[in-house]
């Protein structure tokens, strides 16, 4: 589902011009996708939609950026606007118990003294 995502992600940045705030929006949700696969999959089916495309997360964080400005310059720390975008997406807390379990969890389990 990482890679879905990625690719819808990646798809919507052709159309952006490189290092745009939108287009960094794409970077920070495949951040996100990369760590955390179950908001991959929340986030590649939120992509299919146009009003959550990633030109609209970022309009989200202008918005705080510009109530947030002070003498007339505007800055999102990054955890601000992971923040932001996890609202807009609807994804969980990277603190978040069963999130953390639903990514531990998938995991194979090995026993290296099987092979002695």
């Amino acid at each position: 589902m990482k890679e879905l995502a990625i690719q819808r992600i990646e798809q919507q940045q052709k159309d952006l011009k490189q290092n745009s705030a939108p287009w960094y929006v794409g970077e920070q949700l495949k951040d996100i996708c990369c760590r955390e696969p179950h908001s991959a999959e929340l986030i590649a089916h939120d992509l299919t939609v146009a009003d959550m495309s990633i030109v609209n997360a970022e309009k989200k964080i202008k918005e705080w950026a510009d109530k947030n400005k002070s003498d007339n310059c505007a800055f999102v720390p990054p955890p601000i606007a992971e923040d932001i975008l996890r609202k807009f997406y609807g994804l969980k807390s990277p603190d978040d118990n069963s999130a953390k379990g639903q990514s531990e969890g998938s995991g194979i389990s090995l026993d290296l003294t099987d092979f002695f």
